[in-house]
């Protein structure tokens, strides 16, 4: 097939979607596509034209555009299949403060937050206690995610979440282990279990990049019993949200209570990444998996667009 790649973009992640981008261009000529790049950030307008020349498009963008839904809303119009969850699951998705929402209401665990749209007055105090755990609301890959251990560190980790225009996310820091969970199609790919090396001592931008910023150990070394719990968890979280294709679901385990802490509709895809990481364990290649993520997305387009939250 003519297959569109489209990668890049301008969120805080451009660098980490072009990164997977040269792994996935190569791997779809391997597959025998003939592949047309396209940088949103360089060619935005370009976007419908290249559509209509292209048989299917592959998304690789993390953040916004890309996780908000805009790119796959504008295939829909011009009626191009790509890999993945449409519009209203993918925005539902990327922001965090909504998808805990849904979590909530469909009795999936999730840790107490606090959303502020705007930095709050000099008396805001979390209704939890701290230690606490901040992070953008829309952004990913950790970028100005961090602890805060008081009401004055707190003040100071929100500043440049809205320096940069975002809103964000007050969470307990739970002290606990790191998991993720994969769905591919409806069927869950083995859960990973993450150890990073950084100093930050959470899955920080550091641990998930470098090449050996983390121990991520899959399938997880952990009781069958937990493993069963995150598949069947991130496969709820998965169709509550309403997400296609596939999606990857963040975990931390503290004692016996596993929380989930947020879903990604377009996982990372570079070397270092988590989802090629499960296929992998799961007997598939990067090819396999690229093949399987374009046969569901086809599968998607000849059956209506936008998949209903069931």
């Amino acid at each position: 097939m003519r297959i569109l790649l489209i990668a890049g973009g301008w969120s805080s992640e451009r660098e980490v979607a072009l990164s997977g981008a040269k792994k996935i261009r190569q791997s779809l000529v391997n597959l025998g596509h003939e592949v047309r790049f396209l940088d949103p950030a360089e060619a935005f307008d370009d976007i419908a034209a290249a559509a209509a020349e292209a048989d299917f498009a592959f998304i690789n963008l993390h953040g916004a555009p890309g996780e908000d839904g805009l790119i796959q809303a504008m295939l829909d119009a011009v009626r191009l299949p790509y890999q993945g969850t449409g519009p209203a699951g993918s925005f539902l998705a990327l922001s965090k403060a909504a998808a805990k929402q849904i979590y909530r209401a469909r009795g999936l665990a999730t840790l107490p937050w606090e959303f502020l749209p705007a930095p709050p007055g000099p008396s805001f105090s979390p209704r939890f206690d701290p230690p606490y755990f901040v992070k953008p609301n829309l952004g990913g890959s950790s970028v100005h995610a961090g602890p805060a251990a008081d009401r004055e560190a707190l003040f100071a980790a929100l500043a440049p979440i809205f320096r940069s225009g975002d809103a964000a996310i007050v969470e307990p820091a739970v002290i606990g282990m790191e998991l993720t969970c994969a769905v591919l199609g409806e069927t869950p790919l083995p859960p990973i279990l993450i150890r990073p090396k950084s100093g930050s001592g959470f899955f920080d931008y550091t641990a998930k990049y470098a090449p050996d910023g983390a121990d991520e150990l899959c399938p997880a070394p952990v009781a069958p019993e937990l493993i069963h719990r995150l598949e069947e968890t991130a496969l709820a979280a998965h169709r509550a949200l309403g997400l296609n294709g596939y999606s990857r679901s963040d975990f931390i385990l503290s004692g016996t209570d596993l929380f989930l802490l947020e879903t990604n509709t377009l996982p990372g895809m570079t070397p270092t990444s988590l989802l090629p990481r499960a296929a992998a364990a799961a007997g598939m290649s990067f090819e396999d998996l690229l093949a399987r993520l374009i046969e569901l997305g086809m599968a998607r387009g000849r059956h209506g667009h936008e998949h209903c939250v069931s």
